[in-house]
């Protein structure tokens, strides 16, 4: 008898050797319609894999994430399906599977247009609407080779070359086509019906420049239509909100050749940035912090002993001067030990809390560059705690609770929490990361938080607890840490007196909220969609005149709103009041102040807001309120 255990708990037993969907058959007629793979002792496997011994079997439905994934993997292989059908001269390469879909490399003789994609993606729904099944056999490698040699598929003839000869391939049928997988993969086309083609791009052949191109068609695919209608919604709300396009739009900054990855800010995209570190300063000077201001470029020595010349220094920028090697800071920490080591350290000076708007600059590859998302210059809300083992948890506990305050204020309520643990390349013993990876965990612990953890996705020099938020359209976006870190103290040789006069260690706590500003601006403004709230507004009213007689009184109106602390300015051209309003509507000015020969007279003006709703007229002492309440609500 073979047992076979259930997830439940239960267990079903067979006199001979069944198939995934067998035992999913032997539950239910539901169950085996909506089999996609199975659960082998922990392994994926396909439905049609025979079970000859007692096992713990999972049944993988679309309600599965790993079920999601073999549909996209599925998918695929159906794209390569309709492209060999249409076009029989096109060679197929690989097709793995990305976040929220996946893309298949082809070579073919002349490019693919829309229309090609839009035949595909309609011979993807014939052969899916057939109900093909697919099914697997193994064969040798040389076998394999063979195989799609005869076919005229050179690369995946060369593909199957680099794999042991000892190796068994798995071969994937489904109609007339035939392709190499790792599987698993749904037992029939008929599984696949929620998926859309999005674009084409061009692919170097296994990634290398020295290759030949070839042409990467994209796709996603989804268990239910309502979450491919969902996926496409917030596709083309993010093209709305891409904010390259809105800050061209609202003249906000621009990036050129000659320097890339570097931010040209312009005047109201300045007052933007000014409005967020005016912010962050007063809530680090609240919280204790003292702000320092460290170098941009110091000798390589330095980087040396701090570890970061050994690990990270493909991502630095450097230059020399007079025979000496240096380095364009990428990160402001070993600065911040610098400030620390000048003078005798006390336990009763702890914990120091050090906060620097700190410009760095990474060497990232220019393909990765994304508008303000993505850059090599940039500036952090950089600061770093040095303190004692026993003051961690609170240290944390504080910092866990600004965070939280700043992502508020700033529109974001939604936040998740991940602790990313050691990397592959480090520095520091086991023993040291040990200690530092579960003080984190304590520390959430204390805060009271739920976390993931992300093996091997921590600092070269210590584990970090990061901060993720969602945005309006569900994206998230990785913006605040806290690093703990035992390395860098040592490798500094930062020290303190303790209470009993011994000389020790402080503990270093690396943390960011916003991160780099940069980016964090260009996520305020597709969260935003360029409508700020009136509190981080670059310019938050603008006066219009009607006619130049009332053009003496708006620069008034300006001027009083200006001594308040508001950001105001006046638009007296000679144009039309319909236009104005429409042109500063589209720069998405919270509020229009519309001044015509009544409102002069009577000492007011006419408002409206950006939604072009008409709030009436109101004194200036009746408007600077309400400003003051907009921006106290941080509405």
């Amino acid at each position: 008898m073979i047992s076979v255990r259930l997830p439940d708990g239960s267990i079903r037993q067979f006199e001979q050797a069944v198939t995934v969907a067998d035992v999913a058959a032997s539950i239910g007629a539901g169950l085996a319609r909506a089999a996609l793979a199975g659960r082998v002792d922990g392994v994926l496997v396909d439905t049609s894999y025979l079970i000859s011994k007692d096992v713990d079997l999972g049944i993988v439905t679309d309600k599965d994430q790993d079920g999601l994934e073999v549909i996209r993997h599925s998918t695929a292989h159906l794209l390569a399906y309709a492209v060999k059908t249409l076009y029989p001269e096109a060679q197929v390469t690989i097709g793995p599977v990305i976040e929220n879909g996946f893309y298949y490399d082809f070579a073919y003789k002349r490019p693919f247009t829309p229309e090609d994609l839009q035949a595909i993606e309609q011979k993807m729904q014939q052969l899916a609407k057939q109900d093909v099944p697919v099914t697997q056999r193994v064969v040798s490698r040389d076998e394999a080779v063979a195989f799609f040699a005869g076919l005229g598929e050179k690369y995946k003839a060369e593909l199957i070359e680099a794999i042991p000869s000892a190796d068994d391939i798995k071969l994937y049928t489904e109609g007339e086509f035939t392709d190499l997988c790792r599987g698993p993969h749904v037992p029939s086309t008929g599984k696949l019906k929620h998926f859309k083609l999005m674009k084409v791009a061009g692919a170097y052949w296994r990634g290398d420049s020295n290759n030949e191109m070839l042409q990467r068609i994209y796709g996603t695919a989804w268990a239910k239509k309502e979450d491919l209608d969902a996926y496409l919604f917030r596709l083309e709300e993010a093209e709305k909100r891409d904010h390259r396009r809105l800050a061209k739009q609202m003249d906000l900054f621009h990036l050129q050749d000659e320097a890339p990855g570097m931010v040209f800010w312009h005047p109201k995209g300045w007052s933007l940035w000014q409005n967020v570190e005016q912010y962050m300063r007063k809530r680090l000077s609240a919280a204790g912090y003292k702000e320092i201001r460290t170098p941009q470029i110091m000798d390589r020595t330095l980087w040396e002993q701090s570890g970061h010349w050994q690990n990270y220094r493909e991502n630095m920028f450097t230059t020399d001067s007079e025979k000496r090697d240096y380095a364009i800071k990428p990160m402001n920490c070993p600065g911040h030990v610098q400030v620390f080591n000048q003078g005798l350290r006390s336990y009763r000076d702890l914990p120091l809390r050090y906060a620097e708007f700190g410009a760095c600059h990474r060497n990232e590859p220019s393909g990765s560059l994304h508008g303000i998302m993505r850059v090599r210059g940039f500036v952090q809300d950089d600061a770093h705690i040095f303190c004692m083992e026993s003051q961690v948890i609170e240290e944390a506990r504080a910092f866990n609770l600004l965070a939280m305050s700043v992502y508020k204020d700033f529109g974001f309520t939604d936040v998740a929490i991940k602790l990313s643990l050691r990397p592959p390349k480090r520095a520091g013993s086991d023993e040291v990361w040990d200690k530092a990876e579960e003080g984190l965990r304590e520390a959430l612990r204390a805060c009271d938080l739920e976390w993931e953890e992300l093996p091997g996705e921590g600092a070269f020099y210590g584990p970090k607890i990061e901060y993720h938020i969602k945005d309006a359209i569900g994206r998230s976006w990785q913006c605040g840490t806290l690093q703990l870190d035992f390395v860098l103290p040592e490798r500094l040789k930062a020290e303190f007196v303790a209470e009993d006069n011994s000389r020790q260690r402080p503990v270093m706590l690396h943390r960011a909220i916003v991160g780099s500003l940069e980016r964090f601006l260009g996520i305020l403004i597709e969260q935003h969609a360029g409508s700020f709230p009136f509190w981080l507004a670059p310019v938050q009213a603008m006066v219009l005149n009607i006619t130049d007689r009332q053009g003496e009184y708006a620069t008034e109106v300006a001027h009083r709103l200006q001594e308040q602390g508001f950001s105001v300015d006046t638009d007296l051209r000679n144009e039309k009041i319909t236009y104005k309003i429409r042109e500063h509507s589209m720069q998405r000015v919270p509020y229009l102040l519309v001044v015509g020969d009544k409102e002069m007279e009577a000492g007011v003006v006419a408002v409206r807001n950006r939604k072009g709703e008409d709030l009436g007229q109101l004194s200036i002492d009746e408007l600077v309120n309400r400003f003051k309440t907009d921006i106290a609500d941080r509405s």
